[in-house]
C-alpha cells in the first residue's frame, strides 16, 4: 500500500475493526481517530450529545497532523462524515483515500447498543450520525462498501482496491470427510 487510507462511516460501521485487520496487512501504522477526541468532546457523546462542527475542528486538525507524520502511511479510522471533513483530511495528506463502510441505521444502531459497557458513544447518537454523513458517493479515491459483510472479505476488498498488498485467494472448499 502506498499513501495512506482512512476507513470511515458512521458509528457502529466496523472502522475500527477494518482498520486493525488493513493496518496488519499491509504493516501500516493504525491510527484510531477516535483517541484523539478531546475530553470534553468525549464526555459530550456519553451523555448522548451530539458534536458540532466546532467540537470536530480540532480534532481533525490533530488526525491531519497524524497523517503528516506518517509520510509512508497509515491507516486511520475517522467518521468524516461530512466532504468538509474528508476536505480537510485530503489537504493534510494529498493522495489520501477513503474506504466508506456503508451501513443502514438498524444495523448501525445495533452495533452501537451492543457495546455500550465498553464504549464512550451514546446509541443515541446514531440518528445524529446518518443526520450529518454526506456520502461519499463520487467523490474520487472512495471505495463503497458493505459494512456487513465479513470482515475478512471487507478487508480483501480494500486490499486489492488499495493493490499494496496481495489479497489472499479465497479458503478452498473442503470435501465430505473435512479434508
Amino acid at each position: 500500500m502506498t499513501g495512506s487510507v482512512v476507513i470511515m462511516g458512521v458509528a457502529g460501521c466496523g472502522k475500527s475493526s477494518l482498520g486493525a485487520a488493513l493496518a496488519r496487512a499491509v504493516g501500516a501504522v493504525l491510527v484510531e481517530g477516535d483517541d484523539f477526541h478531546a475530553p470534553a468532546s468525549r464526555d459530550k457523546m456519553n451523555r448522548g450529545i451530539a458534536l458540532t462542527d466546532a467540537d470536530r475542528d480540532g480534532w481533525l486538525t490533530t488526525l491531519g497532523a497524524e497523517l503528516q507524520r506518517h509520510p509512508a502511511g497509515a491507516v486511520l479510522t475517522c467518521s468524516a462524515l461530512k466532504r468538509a471533513y474528508r476536505e480537510r483530511l485530503r489537504a493534510a495528506s494529498p493522495g489520501l483515500r477513503f474506504v466508506f463502510l456503508d451501513i443502514d441505521r438498524a444495523s448501525a444502531l445495533q452495533r452501537v447498543s451492543s457495546r455500550a459497557a465498553s464504549h464512550f458513544f451514546s446509541a443515541s447518537l446514531v440518528d445524529s450520525q446518518f443526520a450529518t454523513l454526506e456520502p461519499p458517493v463520487g467523490e474520487d479515491g472512495v471505495l463503497r462498501l458493505d459494512a456487513l459483510e465479513p470482515l475478512e472479505a471487507l478487508r480483501e476488498r480494500a486490499l486489492a482496491w488499495l493493490g499494496g498488498a496481495e489479497a489472499a485467494p479465497p479458503p478452498s472448499p473442503r470435501n465430505a470427510e473435512g479434508q
